[in-house]
């Protein structure tokens, strides 16, 4: 997701530009580095900390049946069929029990979400990492005057995580989704060592796109298990904690590059230091459950048992199997194909994922972020890390906004409200570069906009789009789907980083901030005609309000 989201958000993808950019904003006579940085993910701010991105948030459909398993005793189960035939679903019928109780069983769960979070935290550290090693690397490897080798490293890690983005999806419905993550482990970890060892451009490529594919399979499967395990009534809290976690990831990133003045050689271990969470994300899940949708959907119905013992506990085995398994009666079509995606029959809920990340990319949150240092020194702030600091800040402060309203307003109502805002962002920061009537509050009006923008993002557009598509993809189209939507983040990032440069020094930044607004109001309309809430109704009322265009 992006994805997606993938994003502060921590664009690393923009680094190495920003020194040759700063240079040529001064003279207007700018031009695009030879090298290409392709911005990250957003933080979610994907930093794309929310659209890393962020992007991405990354997924298959959250599955009521077991994420409200608490207090069943006092909750009598009832069983929903859709009649997904009716509204163009056609045989996509799929019983799901939405299970409702009184009890808190969250307190369980959490460990196990917080191990999952390993994959979010180093998703955002890959991200950020090389924003401020990037300099030092180069002179170490000996391409400090090669920016196109430069552009090679960062854009390695978008690359691996296209690949590892198509791929999340379906190791995980094949493998399960505890095993998929050891496996992730090994690309994180063996990249990690390659960077912090490199002694070659080579090797340090290499390196960077064994993390990406790290980081793109964590795209999928992080908000993927989480969604399966969490109860339904804070399904949308701890599936923001996601986006957070990356923000975190980003910021954790930032503050080790901390000692590179003093240290050059720091760098390295920068890069060395995120061995240690893959090796501590592996060794978790051997001990976290499996998701116990999963293995009743293999037949493993022994196994589902203790997981659910594990994380509900034994009162609730017996009627959650028995749900479980009479959920699953109806999903007995084979996995959709790809062009699958495309027929009439589900095209309009795949559309929905995919345009959501789109709009995430296109809203300009790499551009903020991007612009963000020079921004701040207009206004005073002669400080890097102060500037990059300010908008990570703003952008975890506002995923943790987020995740507390998320199953209150509801994931529509932050979207529209977060594109709202980013749209009125946009429009003051254009403003403020070209109206001579604001000349003299430029500076501040520029960062005050920069901080509005990034805290609307992290409200809405950087954490909902991956926590919609477990909501919104039916289990014969989900690896397929999910695959597609993120595949949409890490292209459409691919795209701005290419040409972002290009269409700035054509056309000048005031106007592309200008544009930017203009795509959020797109956004709000679009959102506004084709998102269905999904705060408190079963994944077969979404499925139905979806086809039939409620």
């Amino acid at each position: 997701m992006q994805s997606s989201t993938y994003t502060v958000k921590a664009n690393a993808a923009f680094a190495f530009q920003r020194r040759t950019f700063s240079n040529n904003l001064h003279n207007r006579s700018a031009t695009t580095t030879t090298g290409i940085r392709f911005s990250p993910l957003h933080l979610h701010l994907h930093l794309h900390c929310s659209a890393s991105s962020a992007m991405g948030a990354k997924l298959a459909r959250a599955e009521n049946g077991i994420q409200t398993v608490m207090n069943l005793s006092s909750v009598k189960a009832r069983s929903v069929r859709a009649q997904a035939s009716s509204v163009g679903g056609g045989g996509d019928e799929e019983e799901a029990v939405p299970l409702r109780s009184e009890s808190n069983s969250s307190g369980t769960v959490l460990p196990f979400v917080a191990v999952a979070c390993l994959g979010a935290i180093l998703f955002g550290y890959h991200l950020g990492v090389v924003n401020g090693a990037l300099e030092y690397l180069a002179k170490d490897l000996g391409i400090a005057d090669n920016t196109v080798l430069q552009g090679w490293i960062v854009s390695a890690l978008l690359a691996g995580a296209t690949v590892g983005s198509f791929t999340g999806g379906t190791l995980a419905d094949k493998f399960g989704r505890t095993r998929t993550f050891q496996l992730d482990a090994i690309p994180l970890a063996i990249g990690a060592f390659l960077c912090a060892t490199a002694q070659s451009v080579q090797t340090m490529i290499v390196g960077r796109l064994l993390a990406g594919i790290g980081i793109g399979i964590s795209s999928a499967i992080v908000p993927l298990y989480i969604s399966e395990i969490s109860p339904t009534e804070i399904r949308g809290a701890l599936g923001s904690v996601n986006q957070l976690f990356i923000c975190i990831g980003i910021l954790a990133a930032l503050i080790a590059g901390l000692p590179l003045a003093a240290n050059p050689l720091w760098w390295r271990t920068m890069f060395g230091v995120a061995v240690i969470p893959s090796v501590l994300l592996a060794i978790g899940m051997g001990f976290s459950p499996e998701s116990p949708r999963w293995l009743v959907q293999q037949g493993k119905v022994s196994e589902a048992e203790k997981a659910i013992k594990t994380l509900y506990g034994k009162e609730k085995v017996v009627e959650l199997v028995r749900d479980l398994s009479t959920s699953g009666q109806g999903a007995s079509e084979p996995e959709a194909g790809w062009f699958d995606l495309f027929s009439s029959r589900y095209w309009k809920v795949v559309s929905v994922g995919a345009a959501l990340f789109l709009f995430q990319q296109l809203a300009g949150i790499n551009a903020v972020v991007y612009y963000s240092t020079s921004v701040f020194r207009s206004a005073g702030i002669q400080s890097d890390v102060a500037a990059s600091a300010l908008v990570g800040a703003s952008n975890v402060f506002g995923t943790a906004v987020a995740s507390s309203l998320m199953d209150k307003m509801g994931r529509k109502s932050l979207l529209l409200t977060s594109f709202a805002g980013m749209a009125l962002s946009m429009l003051l920061l254009s403003l403020s570069f070209t109206w001579k009537a604001l000349a003299a509050y430029s500076g501040t009006l520029a960062v005050v906009g920069t901080v509005l923008y990034v805290l609307s993002f992290s409200l809405g557009a950087g954490p909902v789009p991956a926590l919609l598509l477990p909501e919104i993809f039916a289990s014969r189209i989900r690896a397929k789907a999910v695959a597609l939507s993120l595949g949409m983040h890490w292209i459409s990032n691919f795209v701005i980083g290419l040409y972002f440069l290009s269409v700035v020094t054509k056309f000048g930044i005031s106007s592309v901030y200008l544009g930017f607004a203009g795509v959020c109001v797109l956004a709000v309309i679009y959102i506004a005609g084709n998102v269905v809430e999904t705060k408190g109704r079963s994944l077969e009322e979404i499925e139905l309000a979806l086809n039939s265009g409620a």
